[in-house]
């Protein structure tokens, strides 16, 4: 009974001192995934989606996509790589609607700006003249604002509701124009109309010159999309055939198979990194 009772003190007294001989070290973050994944929709413009949903579809798609490449040829190192290609087309989908979401907003940035600058010097409030813009603002980002303006009537908070603001956008301009604003709220804004007009011209030149390189290397992703869809288009038709599937049903043809789709990735990912320019970081987002 000595025994026990020792023990049961020596236990109490080992957990009474225990966050002195462990501190609580700080855990890893769980999802980083998850965090790329949730900006992923919001610069695809679904920034209330729940992360789980493109999860969802990619396995439904690459399902889908390896069942009929399955029924078609016959073969499963080309259902697998269906599958594969099913499943990764929404996240790719996702990132190339976000590329068009930037590219078309790019120009509409210095409107902004300007509109901002008109709305200060008649003696608005920054809150009165970022929620004007859901009137007065491109027809393309007036959704944005007259969620702001809602919340902002709602909260009264500035300072909030230009954070969701900037998450909605979810731009890299966005992220500089928003922080400019809530400075300028936080510590008062004298320059404020000359900082916005110089973002402004900057954005504008900017906009401008990428414009004008990204027509000129338009071509880039068309040569590679044709380079990587062409061999698979030329295999499929060749799998439907008898002699062509029992070819690409031997080992040797699951590793040329296997060995083309890594190579045709690979030379697409490659081609389009080469020529795409560097997109501006949202340091701020």
């Amino acid at each position: 009974m000595t025994i026990v009772w020792g023990a049961v003190l020596a236990a109490g007294l080992l957990l009474t001192i225990s966050p002195w001989l462990w501190p609580a070290s700080e855990q890893p973050k769980a999802a980083p995934v998850d965090g790329r994944l949730s900006r992923l929709l919001q610069e695809a413009g679904f920034a209330h989606t729940p992360t789980a949903r493109p999860g969802v579809i990619a396995v439904v798609l690459g399902a889908v996509c390896a069942s009929v490449a399955w029924l078609v040829t016959g073969l499963p190192a080309v259902a697998l790589v269906a599958g594969a290609a099913g499943a990764a087309a929404p996240f790719s989908w996702l990132k190339s609607r976000a590329r068009r979401l930037r590219r078309s907003r790019r120009a509409l940035w210095s409107d902004v700006c300007d509109l901002l600058v008109s709305a200060v010097r008649a003696g608005m409030s920054l809150p009165d003249a970022v929620a004007a813009l859901a009137a007065s603002g491109p027809p393309a980002l007036r959704g944005a604002f007259a969620r702001f303006a809602a919340d902002m009537a709602a909260s009264g908070h500035f300072d909030s509701s230009a954070l969701r603001l900037k998450a909605s956008l979810a731009d890299p301009v966005a992220d500089r124009i928003i922080e400019t604003l809530r400075m300028a709220r936080h510590v008062g804004g004298t320059e404020l109309t000359g900082v916005l007009r110089a973002l402004s011209s900057s954005v504008r030149a900017d906009a401008t010159l990428r414009a004008e390189v990204e027509a000129r290397q338009s071509w880039v992703r068309g040569a590679a999309i044709v380079g990587v869809v062409a061999p698979w288009i030329v295999l499929a038709l060749l799998a439907i055939r008898p002699e062509g599937a029992a070819a690409y049903a031997t080992p040797a043809g699951v590793v040329v198979v296997i060995a083309g789709a890594v190579l045709s990735l690979v030379a697409y990912r490659l081609t389009i990194r080469l020529g795409r320019l560097p997109e501006p970081q949202r340091w701020f987002g």
